[in-house]
C-alpha cells in the first residue's frame, strides 16, 4: 500500500515488453591511477526484451549494450577502451545480458562481454509500474578481469561498479 492506503502493483502485468533505449541507460564508476582517481562514464543501451511470466521466476530479460559507445569525457581513455587493448569493439560490438532467474530483487543471468561469458546478478533497488511499462534501477559489480580484460592492471581499475536506468513499454 501507499501513503494514501491504495494498493501499490510493484509487479508488471503479464506479457512481453521492449526496452526503450532511448530512455535507459547504463552508468558506471571505476577507479584509475593506482586506485586514485573516480571514473564515471555510461554505455548505451541498443535495447532488449523483458517476459514477465507467471511465477516470476519464470520471467526472462534480454539486454544488449553498445561496446563502442563508451563515454567517460576523456576522447583519448575512450578511444584505449574501446580498442583491442580492453573491449574491442570493433571484434565485440555487443555487451549481452540474457538472465537465467528473475525475483523481486534479484535478476541472474550470464554476462557476455569481448566473447566471455560469466554468470551475473543484478539487484533491484527500485521498481515503478505504469500502465504503458515499468522502470527498473538495478546495480551490479563486475570484475573486467574475468571477461579477459586485463590490460594496465595496475593503472585502469578492475572492478565496474554498474547501474541501469530500465525503461520497458508493452510490446
Amino acid at each position: 500500500m501507499d501513503a494514501t492506503g491504495n494498493t501499490v502493483n510493484t509487479t508488471p502485468r503479464l506479457g512481453r515488453y521492449t526496452i526503450d533505449s532511448d530512455t535507459s541507460s547504463l552508468s558506471f564508476r571505476t577507479r584509475h591511477v593506482f586506485g586514485l582517481l573516480p571514473v564515471h562514464g555510461t554505455f548505451a543501451i541498443r535495447g532488449g526484451t523483458v517476459e514477465v511470466a507467471e511465477p516470476l521466476s519464470a520471467s526472462r530479460v534480454h539486454a544488449e549494450v553498445d561496446a563502442a559507445s563508451l563515454r567517460t569525457g576523456n576522447a583519448q581513455r575512450d578511444a584505449a577502451v574501446r580498442s583491442s587493448k580492453f573491449l574491442d569493439a570493433g571484434r565485440y560490438p555487443l555487451i549481452t545480458f540474457a538472465s537465467d532467474r528473475v525475483d523481486a530483487t534479484t535478476v541472474s543471468g550470464t554476462l557476455t562481454v569481448c566473447g566471455v561469458s560469466r554468470p551475473a546478478s543484478l539487484s533491484v533497488v527500485r521498481s515503478e509500474v505504469f500502465a504503458d511499462g515499468f522502470t527498473v534501477r538495478a546495480v551490479s559489480r563486475v570484475d573486467r578481469t574475468e571477461f579477459g580484460v586485463t590490460a594496465a592492471r595496475a593503472m585502469a581499475g578492475r572492478r565496474l561498479d554498474l547501474t541501469l536506468e530500465i525503461r520497458c513499454v508493452r510490446a
